[in-house]
């Protein structure tokens, strides 16, 4: 996923669902340096982990943020 459009995710006011290879994900925080992301499975809140940007992705593409 781009950087700035999981920024606008993570910024937004809504929830937006964001899946990680099929997974409803919760995104924790975003590392633009290194290309990463803290995110944790809404199923499981306590397994937090570091994963790479290019594995999230909106579940709505319909939404659109500007």
């Amino acid at each position: 996923m781009d950087t700035q459009m999981l920024q606008q995710i993570f910024d937004s006011p809504t929830l937006i669902t964001v899946k990680y290879h099929g997974i409803p994900v919760y995104v924790q925080s975003i590392d633009e340096e290194n290309g990463t992301a803290q995110v944790f499975p809404l199923d499981d809140m306590d397994h937090v982990q570091e994963v790479d940007l290019d594995g999230l992705y909106e579940d709505d593409p319909v939404h659109l943020l500007f």
